[in-house]
């Protein structure tokens, strides 16, 4: 009969399970199930058919380009005016609402307002908007007069002072100036600052569930710190852009001369060309020409009624008699004059075809 443990032993029993370690075998099973690796699960993006996206994925790719040069540019401009080193690059370009773009500022936040002007349409009416983080621009502004190399950072919610502003615009103006740049391979468009709005949630240019492109760039200061750049482009100043994009692709596929040949042909008819009547060349020396006052007499080894050539640009086209119209002098044209394989006019010698000092032809 199994022995019956006393209340002492049990409660000794209940201790040492309690305090004791796991058995070696335990650990081991332990760690083979933490090496196991579950297969990734792939993750989808979610879509929100409330609000279906504008732009196609061709569109968004034209952008990144864009603003993938427009990083290069502008990293070379800041690390040579601004003397700090930079590593600017794009991080994302997405097609989001407005209000997920407001949102992300904070109260003391400056935003910049920026008109975008194409020469051949005139300016855009919503402006698009961008926002540097203060460290970025204190770091340049300290840079700017003249400050030590240190990169200075502030806190994300840090106020401007009345100076500083006045500053920051100058700095903002650097940023704005390299976006035509940026855009130069697809389009020729301007931009300039319009004004720097010290509450951001009060700008009523755009509604809050108008579509528009983020752009966040990353910004390397000097491997010490990360700072940001955030542009915003309205969804209606990029359909206007990738209008004017898509319209210059026909025209440079041809398809927008198709059928147009009499408008060409008119524009070529009404071409000035110069016609030149050429009565003669002959070869002086230096010493001769130096010394031609007026009065002399330059003999041009040709008769006198001989015929002269008519050139059209710098081609002979037409010989003909010299005469007088309406008390002017003129040329008759006699007959149109061919040229032979070896670029010879056919039956005249080398040396004939180039016009020097020949009077004009009326």
């Amino acid at each position: 009969m199994a022995d019956v443990l006393s209340q002492s032993q049990i409660d000794a029993l209940l201790k040492s399970m309690q305090s004791s370690e796991p058995e070696p075998e335990s650990k081991t099973e332990t760690k083979v199930v933490e090496h196991k690796q579950e297969p990734e699960k792939t993750k989808y993006s979610r879509y929100d058919f409330y609000s279906p996206r504008k732009f196609t994925k061709e569109k968004m790719k034209i952008l990144s380009s864009v603003f993938e040069n427009y990083a290069r540019i502008i990293t070379s401009q800041v690390n040579g005016i601004f003397r700090v080193m930079t590593d600017i690059t794009v991080l994302e370009v997405q097609e989001r609402r407005y209000y997920e773009y407001v949102n992300a500022f904070h109260e003391n936040d400056c935003m910049t307002l920026i008109d975008a002007t194409v020469p051949e349409k005139g300016k855009n009416n919503v402006p698009l908007m961008m926002f540097i983080t203060p460290g970025l621009v204190i770091t340049l502004i300290n840079h700017m007069l003249g400050g030590g190399d240190e990169v200075v950072k502030v806190d994300s919610d840090y106020r401007y002072s009345d100076v500083e502003v006045a500053l920051y615009r100058r700095v903002v103006e650097y940023f704005t100036a390299a976006l035509k740049d940026g855009f130069s391979n697809y389009i020729n468009i301007e931009f300039q600052v319009q004004r720097i709005e010290e509450n951001p949630s009060m700008v009523q240019e755009l509604g809050l569930d108008e579509t528009v492109a983020i752009i966040h760039l990353n910004v390397d200061v000097a491997g010490l710190a990360v700072e940001k750049v955030r542009i915003c482009m309205p969804g209606t100043l990029l359909e206007f852009i990738f209008h004017m994009i898509d319209s210059r692709k026909h025209i440079a596929r041809g398809f927008a001369y198709e059928d147009n040949r009499e408008i060409i042909l008119d524009n070529i008819r009404h071409t000035q060309l110069p016609v030149t009547g050429q009565l003669g060349t002959v070869e002086l020396d230096l010493s001769d020409i130096y010394h031609l006052k007026v009065g002399d007499v330059i003999d041009l080894n040709k008769p006198r009624n001989s015929s002269v050539k008519l050139f059209v640009g710098r081609q002979p086209w037409f010989t003909g008699q010299m005469g007088v119209y309406k008390k002017n002098m003129a040329i008759r044209i006699e007959e149109r004059t061919y040229e032979v394989e070896d670029g010879q006019e056919a039956g005249e010698e080398e040396g004939t075809f180039e016009p020097a000092y020949a009077p004009e032809a009326e």
